[in-house]
């Protein structure tokens, strides 16, 4: 027996004569036609506003969002107070007793021999083993390809795929399906990224999933679309406005796009945030070896989603808290989460850093001109090892920690300015190293990767010099 609660009546509308220009379309959205034109000038606009029969109006609200601008249509309110969202319209009845998970179904797959692909494409079939069945884009160079591969096979799996207007499009679209309990992703580059980065705050203040592939181009402004690493100051420390942090997995072969992308899934949902993969340029669109795995994800319905159905009618997503008392809790529950991230998410991947003195950090693309400069100077007798980052937030510090022990130097290798550096100054400052061992780079810029022969060199040189 569902029992009766007293809800809040709906605001009907207000009309403000002076700026209703009589276009008509409250008139075209009313479903209850207690809308009609007017007979009447209005001696400040000089046209005609709009009639409402009150007595009909049953205050849906469509005619609010119809109005354009300046609004003739505002809701009827007693006082000026704010009115939380969550409150607005009462408590909401549901025949059912709680909402219903829908768990995820892990199906097999048969054994495959490896494919020859795209950094790009292995992402996207990642995503689509991983059980994403939305896609959402607008197509920028050099991240096109993925979106173009999920058009494809999208349709095939009783999927979804749609280009956008827009990147700002794209991000609202994902917080839309997110928010409905539903995998969804997008694939992306710099510029079209920083687009998003509003859309991306409130994903995380509504707590709703979603997967980013930024596939990080030369810039700053359009720059070119050759590969760089300028983004990972933006997707460590500048996701939007307020205290907005994701898991960040930085991968460098197509096969780690594949499982990368496919992790990125598992940790949207198991922390109701979005997640962002960052590429480079050359990684997007270098061709490797791709071994599918052994399994994929038939997705499922979380209880929290916002589904539509009966079972999930008492849900409601959203980032706007009006009391500063609520939303300092809410940054405080934020807040645990990031720390439960710091602790359990930190990925690294650490090659000859046991009996290391020199100790390189790379992470993409330019960590395999790294792993092959490692190799050449150990065959010289230097003691060089590579600690890569896998994930960049939460930076593995514990890792790295114990892989610079016995280090004398560390020279970090990056596409540029620093940005990596100074993910690593910082996770050694908050870990307490304050007397660290000194850093050097190795550094290119605007879309140009620093060479294995250029990372040779360099330790060679400064090791004669001592």
């Amino acid at each position: 027996m569902i029992k009766a609660t007293k809800q809040k009546e709906r605001p009907k509308p207000f009309l403000f004569p002076e700026f209703c220009k009589a276009c008509g379309r409250c008139i075209t959205a009313c479903p209850k036609n207690c809308i009609t034109f007017g007979d009447t000038i209005n001696p400040k606009s000089g046209l005609m506003p709009v009639q409402i029969d009150m007595e009909l109006c049953n205050g849906c609200g469509l005619c609010l969002s119809a109005c354009p601008e300046p609004y003739g249509l505002m809701p009827q309110v007693d006082n000026h107070e704010p009115i939380d969202p969550k409150t607005l319209f009462g408590e909401k009845n549901s025949t059912a007793s709680k909402a219903v998970r829908v768990p995820d179904e892990v199906l097999p797959l048969p054994d495959m021999n490896p494919l020859i692909i795209k950094g790009t494409y292995a992402s996207a079939i990642g995503a689509a083993l991983a059980g994403c069945r939305h896609f959402f884009g607008y197509p920028i160079t050099p991240s096109t390809e993925g979106a173009e591969l999920m058009a494809k096979i999208l349709p095939e799996l009783n999927g979804v795929f749609v280009q956008a207007v827009s990147e700002v499009a794209t991000v609202n679209m994902m917080y839309g399906c997110g928010g409905a309990g539903m995998r969804c992703m997008t694939f992306t580059s710099s510029p079209g990224f920083s687009l998003m980065l509003e859309g991306i705050s409130y994903m995380i203040g509504a707590e709703v999933p979603g997967v980013f592939v930024n596939v990080m181009r030369g810039g700053p402004g359009l720059g070119n679309i050759a590969p760089e690493q300028g983004d990972i100051k933006l997707a460590c420390r500048g996701l939007g406005h307020g205290n907005t942090y994701a898991v960040v997995l930085a991968p460098s072969t197509p096969q780690e796009m594949l499982e990368l992308t496919m992790l990125a899934f598992q940790l949207s949902f198991k922390y109701r945030h979005p997640v962002i993969i960052l590429a480079d340029g050359y990684l997007g669109q270098m061709t490797g070896k791709v071994n599918l795995p052994k399994e994929m994800v038939k997705p499922g319905l979380p209880d929290w989603a916002v589904f539509g159905d009966e079972a999930h009618r008492a849900n409601l997503i959203c980032s706007i808290e009006l009391s500063e008392q609520d939303l300092e809790q809410h940054n405080l529950h934020l807040m645990e989460k990031y720390d439960r991230m710091i602790s359990t998410e930190q990925r690294a991947d650490c090659y000859f850093c046991d009996d290391a003195e020199i100790v390189l950090v790379a992470t993409n693309t330019p960590s395999r001109m790294a792993k092959g400069a490692v190799e050449e100077l150990r065959r010289a007798g230097i003691r060089v090892g590579l600690f890569r980052p896998i994930s960049l937030w939460p930076f593995p510090i514990d890792a790295f920690e114990q892989s610079i022990s016995e280090a004398r130097k560390i020279v970090v290798v990056e596409a540029g300015n620093g940005q990596l550096e100074d993910e690593i100054r910082l996770a050694m400052s908050k870990a307490g190293i304050m007397n660290y061992l000194p850093i050097e780079h190795i550094q290119r810029y605007g879309g140009v990767l620093p060479s294995k022969q250029a990372i040779v060199d360099q330790i060679l040189a400064k090791e004669v010099q001592q």
